[in-house]
Formats: C-alpha cells, structure tokens, sequence
C-alpha cells in the first residue's frame, strides 16, 4: 500500500475537527524517530484523538478512503513498528482517563495513553498491584504493551502483558468499536477475541481501553546483587531460589562483567555494585506476603548458595536507596552501549533450561563469524528471555561492522532456532524482523496468520509494512 494522496488527506482532515489533528512538521517530528536512533519515518498527518468514539470515526474514514494508518502509543518500540514510512500516524496518547480501580474484583479499566507507570500508582492508590515493570514505564502507555505483548523483569511470577489482560475496548480496521471490556478469570464462549488484539502490534485494530489484573500487595521485598563465574551457575541459583522460596521469586535478572562495566563507565551516578568484580551478575528480588518473609528467605538462600559453590559474592540491599541502584545498573545496560558506537541486538527467547549452553554456543559462532566482537548478554532468565548485543571490535570499522547486521543476526537466530526458541521474545517484529521471521516461521503459521489478517483487515490499512 502506498502512502495517502494530498486530495485524500485534504478530504480526510476536512472531516475532522481541527483540534484532532496536525499537519506541523515541528509538533510531529518528535513522533517520527525512535530513541535508538535506527529509524527515522515520515506521515503527511498526525491524528490524535481524545476518545474512543472519536478514533473510530477517524479509523472509519481512512478505511472509506483506502489510507493507510500506524498506529503509536508511547514510542518507546524497539522494533521500527510505530514509525510510519509515509502512512498516517494515528496516536493514543491522549486517551488518558483511569476509568476505574475495583479492589474487589482485582481489576481496574484504563484508557490506551495511560503510561505503564500511572497504570501502577493508580493500583498502589487502592492497595494493589499491577506488576508489569519495564525501563520505559514512564514514558510506554498501556496501549502500546498490549500490542506489543511486552513482557519485563516479573515475567518469571506473573506473566507477560496478555497474561495480564482481562479485557479490551478497541477500534477494528472498519472503524467499529469491539466492546470487550470484561473482568472476567472464566468466559469459555468461543474463540477469545482479545488475545488476537495482544500482541498483534496494531495490524487488526487499535487498543483503546482494558480491564486489567492487580494483585495484592506484598509485604516483604528483599532483592541482592550476586556475583557469579558462569551463566551455568545461574540457572542452578535459579532453580534453587523457585524450590526454597516456594514461587517467591519475582526476578532474577542475569547481566554479563561486559554490560556492568559499559554502565559504570557511561551512566553517571552508578556504581560497582559488588567488592568484587565477577565475570556474571544475578539481580534476585524475593517477595512475601509475610512481613520479614522475603528477608529471611534471601538470607537462608544466599547462605545456601555460598555452601554449594554457586555464587562468589552477594550484597543485599539494605534500603530503597541501594535497591534503586541495583535496579539502575541492570535497567541502563541497553543504554550504556550507546556510547559504544552501537551494534546487532537481539531479543530471544529459549528454554529456561538451556540458556547457559544458548549463550555459550551463539558466542562461539559470533566470534568465529567475527573475530574481536564484543559480546553484552543480559535480561531475564527467569522466563528465558535474553537481550543479545554484539559490539564493534575494539578499534574496528563501525559503519562496516553495522553493515553486516542481517548476517551476523543470523548466525545468532540460527542458533535460536536450533534450542527451539524465539527471534523475538518480548519486542515484537515490526520493521525490523518481520522479514526474519519468514525464514523460521512454518508455511502453515504463516498463512494462518495472514487468513487471519486478510479477515479482519481486508484492505491491510492498519500498520501494513508489519507482520505477515
């Protein structure tokens, strides 16, 4: 599909009020880069509606006319999917109301542009939870981690964000509102038609509301930073923290000597976090719903630890000061390879089981394929989900080196695929894998999901460049 006619755009903001859009290039270009800097779009037209009704008016007409829509929520992806090439952008950000926060049901209802971290205060306002937790929580908007299924650092005890979802309000390709905004745990009545919204990355329709998990409130945390000599180690800790802690384990967040030092190095007000400076770091949270309980359990657990040999050093945080540190030093290591001059990311996705021998084996095919590379692993092995960069040689041609993305992406997604894993375990495709997955993807879920999309969003006008 190509990029809408001026006539057509003309026609389309004739239609609409003109508080509910923009042609400004100024007040649209913060919206047409993302922060790695990897893609950078254009649109003829940015809508940004304030309600439900008003985005499917605005949904219907495009799809009257034929235009092409991206839609965006926080532009926090990873991935290039909210970055129009030449479509209309179509924003949710100013979907902004908590509609409701229902203790006794467990549950509240938020509009699409409320932000992760607003999501989370307003539970704590009523003496819950709401556990996804990412790095962009301030800026992500609920909207945009459903549609991207994004998953974070409390996977491992609650789930990603469609575990998550009770129900959804959203606008379809045609422009009609799906009323789905139920809060019920058991509705067996046929396909269920929310999950295909999650993680579909805006292609079958635009989130504009959804009814939402909370969780009690746990009454104890505790949380260390271990030190540790293999990832081999870290999956026996892991396995020891579940059995002890009886699912007790919130996070355990594995990061690579290579990462921790790009952080010291490049993000100011950090610091080593252990005496010692061991080739592998675990970040463990421990909750309770027992006051003192996550204390005690940390306590037996790393002592246990120690006697088997499986850490090397240990610090556990004695205020929210210090746990706020640990947490810095695992949240910037994306951002600290900037300063690094950049390289091939990658998140993947294998067993729990056999992450070690993932990183080990992926490892040797990278530096076989590229001698001197640097490699950054870190993310959460809880739920087998790993952040794998690969930097520049010291020294090397930068421009050369990115250059060579797509094959050395390869020789790491090819190692994936033999672990029976994913190329993408929490991003999403976008842009930037959607042609990859092609080549791991079977005919049969391919064409599946295209009869699917072909269904749903005949004319593909709703993020066409994106999935099959």
């Amino acid at each position: 599909m190509t990029a809408p006619s001026p006539a057509a755009v003309d026609a389309l903001t004739a239609a609409l009020p003109p508080e509910s859009w923009t042609r400004d290039p100024f007040e649209i270009a913060p919206w047409l880069k993302e922060w790695r800097n990897r893609w950078t779009g254009e649109t003829p037209l940015l809508l940004t509606p304030r309600s439900t009704e008003e985005t499917a008016r605005m949904v219907g007409l495009c799809a009257e006319a034929g235009i092409p829509l991206t839609p965006q929520g926080g532009n926090t992806g990873l991935v290039g999917g909210q970055i129009p090439q030449g479509e209309v952008l179509i924003t949710t950000r100013r979907l902004r109301a908590v509609r409701d926060v229902t203790p006794l049901d467990d549950a509240m209802t938020v509009e699409a542009g409320v932000t992760l971290l607003e999501a989370q205060q307003a539970a704590a306002g009523a003496d819950r939870l709401f556990p996804l937790s990412l790095a962009a929580e301030g800026t992500a908007t609920i909207g945009g981690v459903i549609s991207t299924n994004a998953g974070g650092t409390a996977v491992l005890r609650y789930g990603m964000m469609r575990d998550l979802v009770l129900g959804l309000e959203a606008v379809m390709p045609n422009g009609e509102i799906f009323h789905g905004l139920k809060r019920l745990r058991k509705d067996n009545t046929g396909y269920d038609l929310k999950q295909l919204l999650i993680g579909a990355e805006g292609t079958l329709g635009i989130v504009t509301a959804a009814s939402l998990k909370l969780f009690p409130v746990m009454r104890s945390r505790a949380t260390a930073m271990v030190g540790l000599e293999t990832p081999h180690a870290a999956i026996q800790l892991l396995a020891r923290a579940k059995a002890e802690t009886g699912g007790g384990v919130e996070a355990f967040e594995l990061m690579k000597r290579l990462g921790m030092t790009f952080v010291l190095n490049n993000i100011p007000d950090t610091r080593e976090p252990l005496d010692s400076t061991p080739p592998w770091y675990v970040l463990i949270e421990l909750v309770s719903g027992e006051p003192g309980g996550a204390e005690a359990a940390l306590e037996r657990l790393l002592e246990h630890a120690f006697e088997a040999g499986l850490i090397t050093d240990a610090a556990i945080a004695q205020n929210q000061a210090q746990r706020a540190d640990f947490w810095k030093v695992r949240e910037e290591q994306s951002a600290a390879q900037k300063p690094e001059g950049g390289g091939w990311k990658h998140d993947v996705s294998v067993p729990v089981s056999r992450i070690a021998d993932f990183l080990d084996e992926a490892t040797a095919a990278v530096q076989r394929f590229e001698p001197g590379a640097r490699v950054s692993a870190f993310g959460h092995v809880g739920d087998g989900n790993m952040h794998y960069d690969i930097l520049c040689p010291p020294g090397g041609d930068l421009q050369a080196f990115l250059g060579r993305w797509m094959e050395g992406s390869r020789v790491v997604h090819d190692v994936v695929a033999r672990y029976d894993g994913s190329i993408s375990a929490e991003h999403g495709l976008g842009r930037l894998k959607t042609d990859e997955a092609r080549r791991y993807k079977t005919p049969l879920e391919i064409a599946t999901m295209r009869a699917v999309r072909d269904a749903i969003d005949p004319r593909r006008i709703m993020n066409p460049a994106v999935l099959f």
